[in-house]
C-alpha cells in the first residue's frame, strides 16, 4: 500500500482559508439547517456583542465555545436555529459617543438633549460591524447574521417585557437588594465587566474610622479598612458577640488613660 506524501511545511492558515472558501462556495452552513427541517428543535441565540467596538481575542474564545454545542446538536440530528444578535445598550455605546462629543459628565448629555444623544448612540452602534462579520467568517462561527436581533428595536424590547410579565404571572419575581459598583460620573450602576474594563493596580491609603455606639455615649468602635471608597455605602458594622474587644479610654487631650477587655453584646 502506498501513501501520498505529506509535506512537513504545512501552512495551517492557508489550509483553514481553503476550507472556509469551500464551505462558503457550497453554502454548507445553510444546508446543515435545511437538511434537519422537521427534526427536534435546538434553539441558539447568541449572547450579543456590541458592534461599536472592535472584537478581541476573548471574543474568539467565547465564540468557539458558543459554536461547539450547536454543531454537536446538528450532528445528533437536531434542527438548530442559530441566530446572531447585536447589543446596542449600555455604557460602551454611550462612552464612545461622549468621547466624540467631548463630554465629561451626565449633565452635559442632558444639556445637549437626551433624544439627540440617543440618536447618535444608535448611529454609532454598528461602527465596526464589518470587522465583526470578517471575524465571524474567519473563525468559522456558524451563526445567522442576516436575521440578527438588535436590542434597540421595539420587537426585541417588547419580547423582553413579555418574558418579564410571564415571570410575574408565575410569581417568579421578587424584590431584593444587591450591592453593585456605582459610577457617580455616569450616574448608573456598573456590571462586573464594565468595572474590569478600566482595571489597574493602584496604591490606596487605609483609614481608621470611628463608629459611635447608639447605646453607649462617648463610645465608638474603631474600624480599620483598606477600601475607604466603600465607606459611603456602609450601613452596618460586623461585630462578633463571642470575641473579646479592647476598650481604650482617652483624656480630652487624646492621651491614653487605660485599656481593659470588653465584650459587645447584641
Amino acid at each position: 500500500m502506498t501513501f501520498r506524501s505529506v509535506s512537513p511545511k504545512l501552512d495551517v492558515s492557508s489550509m483553514e482559508e481553503n476550507i472556509l472558501k469551500l464551505w462558503n462556495k457550497r453554502d454548507i452552513f445553510k444546508k446543515t439547517i435545511e437538511q434537519r427541517q422537521g427534526k427536534p428543535e435546538y434553539v441558539f441565540y447568541e449572547g450579543p456583542p456590541t458592534a461599536n467596538g472592535r472584537p478581541g481575542v476573548h471574543h474568539v474564545l467565547a465564540r468557539a465555545f458558543k459554536d461547539m454545542f450547536p454543531r454537536y446538536k446538528i450532528m445528533r440530528g437536531y434542527h438548530v436555529s442559530r441566530r446572531g444578535g447585536w447589543d446596542t445598550h449600555g455604557l460602551p455605546v454611550e462612552i464612545e459617543v461622549e468621547k466624540q462629543l467631548g463630554f465629561n459628565n451626565k449633565q452635559q448629555i442632558e444639556e445637549y438633549g437626551i433624544d439627540k444623544f440617543n440618536a447618535l448612540c444608535k448611529k454609532s452602534v454598528f461602527t465596526y460591524i464589518q470587522d465583526w462579520e470578517r471575524l465571524t467568517d474567519r473563525i468559522a462561527f456558524w451563526v445567522d447574521l442576516e436575521t440578527a436581533y438588535v436590542t434597540y428595536e421595539n420587537e426585541y424590547m417588547e419580547s423582553v417585557w413579555w418574558i418579564l410579565k410571564n415571570f410575574w404571572d408565575k410569581d417568579l419575581l421578587f424584590k431584593g437588594y444587591k450591592v453593585v459598583p456605582y459610577c457617580p460620573r455616569c450616574g448608573t450602576p456598573l456590571s462586573d465587566h464594565e468595572v474590569a474594563l478600566g482595571y489597574e493596580e493602584v496604591s490606596d491609603p487605609s483609614v481608621f474610622v470611628r463608629m459611635p455606639l447608639v447605646d453607649k455615649p462617648d463610645t465608638s468602635l474603631l474600624v480599620w479598612t483598606t477600601t475607604p471608597w466603600t465607606l459611603p455605602g456602609n450601613v452596618a458594622v460586623a461585630a462578633a458577640p463571642n470575641v473579646d474587644y479592647v476598650t481604650i479610654e482617652r483624656d480630652n487631650d487624646g492621651t491614653k488613660r487605660k485599656t481593659h477587655p470588653s465584650q459587645i453584646s447584641g
